[in-house]
């Protein structure tokens, strides 16, 4: 058994790892992995008795009172000593656990952009009074974050602790929280840094090797603008600032005055993730590269000149926050999280996505669905009928051997749409063929047949 002991404070921190970036839309169940945490590797109060490998059914028949449901369904409360009777302000401010109650509710409210009535009600539900589908869910993501190992159909308990950010009655373990600095990284590059960041005898072994487009000639503004931009962030009020800001669309310099949120490095470049107006004025978001950036000022709250979306947010205090945009970008492939979500159906050459796609992460959304999935999924989604019976048409000239796969992608039009996404499909081509959006379809055989002409004229 592994003898390692959790006693770590359910800060924000820690809460926003366990929720894997999405704070406010995964408070409960962050909190709740917290638990679970202390659970497995609590002390003797906490912990409960568990053999060295072990099962959900296991851990349920330990952790839960002897009546406790073992059904699908969420357990109604049946015995008020069971664990799943308690609400989540109880798990939290228990005389164990040790939180100033005032203190945590106003790091919560100021992180997450929660109201005071929305808190309330998530601290007065049963934290445990789920499913078995969620529970079941909890421990493949401690597994998946490293604090357990699943293997032969058991889990296992580990002998070190993944970096993680602690806080352990109020004293910040510095080297700990110092590697946890590196968690703007995804998660599966943060080990790597952490085990190769140093030499081996002598040697450097590990390097990191990034498509970064922006010329050397404007190195030096970009990193003036990160600087501006941190210091603005520092600030206890953060400020809207107003950006001259030139735009390739637009073929010349633009005002816009927004609200900054975050950075971003995303395909070869560098962007201010912003709310407010839009280059084009036409959406309230939008990802501004820092190289295009011809001058930015901050300006003060009471300024006439804000765009009225921006006055209401502040005045509700609703200002976004990067976990608005991390929400958003799950829900779509594509980091125009502004544009609206579309269902896309791709059609691989079954021997090229065995080899290249099968078993890769694109999306949360991105996943292979049957034949006869994508035909229903044509006849239900594709509203206008000769777009349907085309479609259905080209679909009965495939075979069902293929695979095929569906995905959310945020796209507008062909001129308004993820670029980054359209170039990885270009790169999947000629082994891919998208079936839907229609607009994007006709797109690409336009596209197709240029470079035809191009190459074989």
């Amino acid at each position: 058994m592994s003898e390692l002991v959790f006693q770590d404070i359910p800060d924000v921190e820690l809460l926003q790892y366990l929720g894997r970036g999405y704070l406010k839309q995964n408070l409960l169940r962050a909190i709740r992995l917290w638990v679970w945490l202390r659970s497995l590797y609590g002390d003797n109060q906490d912990c409960v008795v568990l053999d060295d490998s072990f099962s959900y059914a296991d851990w349920r028949n330990t952790f839960f009172s002897p009546t406790h449901p073992k059904g699908e369904e969420i357990p109604a409360i049946h015995d008020s000593r069971c664990p799943c009777a308690k609400t989540v302000a109880e798990w939290l401010f228990s005389e164990k656990a040790a939180i100033v109650a005032s203190h945590w509710r106003k790091l919560i409210l100021t992180h997450t952009g929660m109201d005071e009535s929305e808190l309330n009600t998530l601290l007065q539900r049963r934290l445990f009074g789920v499913t078995r589908r969620s529970l079941q869910g909890d421990l493949e993501t401690l597994a998946k974050l490293g604090w357990l190992v699943y293997k032969y159909q058991k889990y296992y308990r580990v002998w070190e602790f993944p970096l993680h950010p602690i806080t352990i009655k109020d004293e910040v373990s510095a080297a700990k929280v110092g590697a946890y600095e590196l968690s703007f990284m995804h998660e599966d590059l943060v080990g790597f840094a952490e085990n190769h960041s140093q030499k081996i005898n002598g040697v450097q072994r590990f390097f990191l090797k990034l498509d970064y487009v922006i010329p050397r000639s404007t190195l030096d503004k970009v990193d003036d603008w990160q600087e501006q931009l941190k210091q603005l962030w520092a600030k206890t009020s953060v400020p809207p600032i107003k950006l001259i800001y030139s735009s390739a669309k637009l073929e010349g310099n633009v005002n816009c005055i927004v609200y900054p949120v975050c950075i971003y490095y995303v395909q070869r470049a560098v962007y201010l993730c912003a709310y407010g107006e839009s280059p084009q004025k036409d959406t309230n978001w939008y990802n501004f590269r820092l190289d295009h950036i011809r001058s930015l000022v901050a300006l003060e709250w009471t300024d006439p000149k804000l765009p009225l979306n921006l006055q209401q947010q502040y005045q509700q205090k609703s200002l976004p926050n990067p976990d608005d945009i991390a929400l958003e970008m799950s829900k779509a492939w594509g980091f125009d999280f502004y544009l609206p979500s579309q269902l896309m159906l791709l059609r691989f050459d079954r021997e090229f996505c065995d080899r290249y796609v099968k078993n890769t992460e694109r999306h949360d959304t991105f996943e292979e669905i049957s034949y006869q999935q994508v035909q229903r999924l044509i006849q239900r989604e594709i509203k206008q009928p000769q777009q349907q019976q085309t479609l259905l048409k080209v679909l009965a000239n495939r075979s069902p051997k293929d695979a095929y796969y569906r995905v959310f992608i945020r796209y507008q039009d062909h001129k308004q749409r993820d670029n980054n996404v359209v170039m990885r499909l270009r790169a999947w081509l000629p082994k891919v063929e998208v079936l839907t959006p229609w607009d994007l379809r006709q797109s690409f055989a336009t596209d197709i047949a240029t470079q035809f002409q191009l190459y074989y004229n």
